[in-house]
């Protein structure tokens, strides 16, 4: 069983998080209520099922191609993460300097509902520039075949509980607080900050521009 020799717990669970930041629910939720707020049942499910088979298609491709790709277009995951925490931070500081609630920071009108879906609730809400860098990373440096697909079972779950958060949203969505779920998405929008400067500091240090060093 050598090459189970990466695999323990606290790989399934590192990834099991980092994923469920990278495309769980928290970032998508408030522009999908947002966006599909005015839209008749039927067309607000469409909506979510265009988006989560969008995300959940794009994030297999890069889990399984991403290795391929990084060798193709020659840049390493270092830099993969640099670019990826600059584009989280724009979001996160769009999410934490946006417009109130109903002030339009996540126009639709006059757009083809499916076309919202695909952009920009699937990508870069749903699947955001944080789950790119771990799809991308773990296609790369996955050290066994059973190690990418431990990756791909723990993507399954993370796209499990994403269908059951955001199908439980559209059965509530006229009973939902939008004051209160704007005040969530500035504050998660802070650590989506954090986030975004971690992952450049994490692709700094893989390039070997910085050093950095960790507490024990």
């Amino acid at each position: 069983m050598k090459e189970l020799e990466s695999l323990d717990a606290a790989f399934v669970i590192d990834t099991f998080l980092l994923l469920l930041i990278g495309i769980g629910p928290k970032i998508a939720l408030v522009p999908f209520l947002e966006a599909t707020a005015s839209m008749p049942e039927a067309t607000k499910r469409r909506v979510l099922r265009k988006m989560l088979t969008t995300a959940a298609t794009v994030a297999a491709l890069l889990l399984i191609l991403g290795g391929l790709l990084t060798r193709l277009l020659h840049f390493s995951p270092g830099a993969l993460g640099v670019a990826s925490g600059i584009i989280l931070l724009i979001i996160s500081a769009s999410m934490v300097l946006g417009q109130q609630a109903g002030g339009g920071e996540h126009p639709v009108e006059g757009r083809d509902p499916m076309q919202v879906a695909v952009f920009p609730l699937a990508v870069p809400y749903l699947l955001n520039p944080a789950g790119i860098v771990v799809l991308v990373t773990l296609s790369a440096e996955a050290s066994s075949f059973a190690v990418l697909a431990a990756g791909i079972g723990v993507l399954v779950a993370v796209l499990a509980f994403d269908v059951v958060v955001f199908r439980w949203a559209v059965q509530v969505s006229s009973k939902l607080d939008a004051s209160r779920m704007l005040v969530t998405e500035k504050v998660f929008g802070f650590l989506l900050a954090a986030l975004g400067v971690q992952l450049i500091l994490d692709g700094l240090s893989d390039v070997g521009v910085i050093h950095l060093t960790t507490g024990h």
